[in-house]
């Protein structure tokens, strides 16, 4: 069932077109990469999809509500809530620990703190790395830091998670460690993925795929916007 729509989605940076009139569905559980050149417009559909971003024209649709007219502040509340946001190099505060991180997002939604912390630990364990529950971002490698980044993008178990260049900062080892691990928990919750990245590799992972170039979809050649073989498992 299609949860997350776009419709003619159409974004500038002042004269620069980003996106020039993007259409996509993304249904329950499914994992889309999106791919394509630098400079296509990966991460800003990716931003737009999320509520980061509002586009200048056309419509983002979830589970049918139009979350583009939405305000900041109920588009932020999505995020907290229905929507995990995973980037390239993570973003995880530096003052806080591992579980502080992880919490973070229970505790804006209102959680309570021993009950986000069981939680937040609970996640640290899936991902390997539940004895840096108290160690600092500093004080982690870049590989520690993105399983503890993926912990805290699914410890609200959202219905869509966004996930842009999640590997990108990682050796090929690591980052498909991560990856398998976020497809695999994914999977076991009905999560769906909008993946950006440009490694055919990781596209691999995906159950379908979308080139963008010079912001539209590119439907011309082979393995653009349909199943890919089978899904990496």
């Amino acid at each position: 069932m299609t949860q997350l729509q776009a419709r003619g989605v159409v974004r500038a940076y002042g004269p620069t077109p980003a996106l020039r009139g993007v259409t996509l569905d993304v249904a329950e559980g499914e994992i889309v990469a999106v791919t394509g050149p630098s400079g296509c417009g990966k991460s800003t559909l990716l931003h737009c999809l999320a509520g980061i971003l509002r586009p200048d024209a056309g419509e983002v649709t979830w589970r049918g509500h139009r979350i583009d007219t939405w305000s900041e502040a109920a588009r932020s509340r999505l995020r907290r809530t229905e929507f995990g946001v995973l980037f390239q190099f993570g973003q995880l505060v530096a003052e806080l620990t591992a579980a502080e991180n992880v919490a973070l997002p229970l505790l804006l939604a209102g959680t309570g703190r021993r009950e986000a912390r069981t939680a937040a630990l609970t996640w640290l364990e899936r991902f390997g790395v539940a004895d840096l529950a108290d160690l600092r971002p500093g004080e982690m490698s870049g590989g520690q830091q993105q399983r503890c980044a993926t912990a805290r993008a699914l410890v609200t178990e959202p219905w869509v998670l966004f996930a842009d260049e999640p590997t990108g900062a990682l050796d090929t080892l690591t980052g498909e460690q991560v990856l398998t691990q976020l497809v695999r928990l994914a999977r076991e919750q009905r999560t769906a993925v909008v993946l950006v990245t440009h490694e055919p590799r990781i596209a691999a992972y995906a159950d379908r795929e979308i080139v963008l170039r010079d912001g539209l979809v590119d439907h011309t050649g082979l393995g653009l916007d349909v199943p890919l073989a089978g899904g990496a498992r």
